[in-house]
């Protein structure tokens, strides 16, 4: 995830105070999702990348037993979930460089984090290394249903999932150039809507949502134009690392 202007959208409350620790769309519904079809058993090593508060590492210790860890580049975030509670095993990083050996992992979770990444090719990967072979990248995140306007998302003046979304094409070609085999691909876009009804209903519109980030989109109206035109959706994909050896 990106340390620079990204951070500040997801440190501020205009979108916390919607969207609760999680700090995306469906909460833990896709979470869920993936654990069940992935059939991780109890102890599993999962990492979640862009943790954030560490809301899903304090969720799937709780629920499923999974021996589970976050890392994130905001202190701001961390601070928050350490407050929270203090156990919770987060570190500060990036995605692009974890600090963890080749294949200690089971799972890496990266919920609306694939998008933010600063080296997105880098940062899988980093994931791919970490995992064991056979290991599971569940990733839910937004993507361009038309990618013909994603150039403009990346002229916006702001840095969030919305502006680094790509098209399925793309996410599928660099998970592939990674060493990812896409085992599940689901579309989840009614849970997008979903929010931004909530944030529509908690801010007055979307309009007022971006302007309240006003010094660093410049304003909302540029930025709904953009999001139109890109008519973004939300996935849940589920990647498994590939044995090469094997091929």
């Amino acid at each position: 995830m990106s340390s620079k202007k990204v951070c500040s959208i997801y440190e501020g409350t205009a979108l916390r105070q919607v969207t609760g620790p999680s700090i995306r769309p469906g909460g833990f519904r896709l979470t869920d999702r993936a654990i069940a079809f992935c059939n991780l058993a109890p102890g599993a090593k999962i990492l979640d990348v862009g943790c954030g508060t560490g809301a899903t590492v304090e969720y799937l210790i709780e629920k499923y037993h999974f021996n589970a860890l976050g890392i994130d580049p905001s202190e701001v975030l961390l601070q928050n979930g350490r407050q929270r509670r203090p156990d919770l095993p987060l570190l500060q990083g990036v995605g692009e460089c974890l600090p963890f050996s080749d294949g200690e992992m089971e799972g890496v979770f990266a919920e609306c984090t694939l998008s933010l990444m600063d080296n997105l090719d880098r940062a899988l990967g980093e994931c791919q290394r970490v995992l064991k072979v056979g290991g599971y990248l569940m990733a839910a995140d937004i993507y361009a249903k038309n990618p013909a306007a994603t150039a403009e998302l990346r002229t916006l003046p702001l840095a969030s999932c919305l502006t680094g979304a790509m098209g399925q094409t793309e996410l599928a070609a660099k998970l592939g150039a990674a060493g990812f085999q896409i085992i599940l691909w689901q579309d989840h876009s009614e849970l997008l809507k979903e929010l931004m009804i909530q944030l529509i209903m908690t801010h007055g519109s979307m309009n007022q949502f971006w302007q309240q980030y006003g010094p660093v989109t410049g304003g909302g109206a540029c930025v709904q134009s953009a999001i139109k035109k890109a008519k973004p959706g939300y996935y849940l994909l589920v990647a498994q690392k590939v044995d090469h050896l094997c091929d």
